[in-house]
């Protein structure tokens, strides 16, 4: 079992950056894939960005150039930088965890970019 704690949203004007973290405990092997995705009221919820084992990432075309994502294997953290965060980002961020067979999930963290 995998326990997955998000931490770091709130509220930014357009243009300001938050950080967001993912601490993982639990039964965790070394050999994993950690994301982030996101979901606003009304709509399905989205990949924002994944990184593998080796730190090879994936970014939704929306995010590219303004968010980062990155992973501390001795720690099982998860980070996202976002800069220039624009009012189409908001929405509940969630970590995820791909483990072979298994597939766990925060609990949400809101991000609001709004004047």
């Amino acid at each position: 079992q995998v326990q997955l704690v998000e931490s770091g949203g709130g509220l930014v004007q357009p243009g300001g950056s938050l950080r967001l973290s993912c601490a993982a405990s639990g039964s965790i092997g070394r050999l994993y894939t950690m994301g982030w995705y996101r979901q606003a009221p009304g709509k399905q919820r989205d990949v924002v960005a994944r990184i593998g084992s080796a730190g090879d990432s994936y970014y939704a075309d929306s995010v590219k150039g303004r968010f980062t994502i990155s992973r501390d294997n001795a720690e099982n953290t998860l980070y996202l930088q976002m800069n220039s965060l624009k009012p189409e980002d908001t929405a509940v961020y969630y970590c995820n965890v791909v483990l072979p067979g298994e597939n766990y999930w925060g609990q949400g963290t809101q991000v609001t970019a709004s004047t």
